[in-house]
């Protein structure tokens, strides 16, 4: 151990390297299994821990092993074999918007009638990505992609982001008044709207017997009806 630091994990302890004087040495009836436990194996002192599990011999060969011999990297260098790509044709679907109005130009009406008609116009959508040789290329086109926009550093240094934040905050508190304001508003009752508008009040009339009503006063103490309506009024 070199540095403080252990070492690749070594291969199983063999019943040799178990001997005496060493940590894991037996007394008594000496397992193979006792060697390859994790458990019961003693680590040693000075050297990396063991691996228990039981591997091939040294001369096993990990992975796929390749009978043919293809001469290695100097063959693949010197002779690069190379795979020639597939055409690849690309099948468009069927146009039946086109299919069904030529079909109906046609007098086509059953449903045969437009199965037949469809077998024997197969039209196929246009392929609007790829510009073929020949076409016309549409006016103001543009190949690539569009450049970015320039940054608006003037709007930064003048905190104008700021501001349009701060303006838009101002009208969402403004509108949220106004909507806590109309929800706030009850509608009135009779009850409110007594509280508000209260009735007006009745005169008060003495009360007379029925009898009494055409009787007339025989005495009168005012000299005349003036006087007698300012005194009520005064009174009252």
């Amino acid at each position: 151990m070199a540095g403080g630091r252990a070492g690749p994990r070594r291969r199983p302890m063999t019943l040799a390297e178990a001997g005496p004087g060493t940590e894991n040495e037996r007394l008594g009836v000496v397992r193979l299994s006792m060697l390859r436990n994790p458990l019961i194996l003693k680590p040693e002192v000075g050297k990396p821990m063991r691996n228990c599990y039981s591997l091939p011999d040294p001369d096993f060969t990990y992975g796929m092993y390749l009978h043919k011999r293809d001469g290695g990297v100097p063959e693949a260098i010197g002779h690069w074999d190379t795979v020639k790509a597939k055409p690849h044709i690309r099948v468009l679907p069927r146009d039946f918007v086109t299919m069904g109005r030529m079909a109906v130009d046609e007098g086509c009406t059953t449903a045969r009638e437009f199965a037949l008609y469809y077998k024997f116009k197969d039209i196929r959508c246009k392929d609007e990505r790829i510009l073929r040789h020949g076409c016309k290329i549409p006016p103001g086109m543009t190949f690539g992609r569009p450049a970015r926009p320039s940054t608006p550093f003037f709007d930064l240094m003048q905190h104008r982001y700021k501001e349009l934040w701060m303006e838009s905050q101002r009208a969402q508190t403004v509108v949220q008044h106004v909507v806590k304001k109309n929800i706030s508003d009850v509608r009135g009752n009779r009850t409110t709207f007594l509280r508000t508008h209260p009735l007006p009040v009745k005169e008060e009339s003495f009360w007379h017997p029925q009898r009494f009503k055409k009787a007339e006063p025989h005495l009168r103490t005012f000299p005349d009806p003036d006087s007698r309506k300012k005194a009520l009024s005064a009174s009252h």
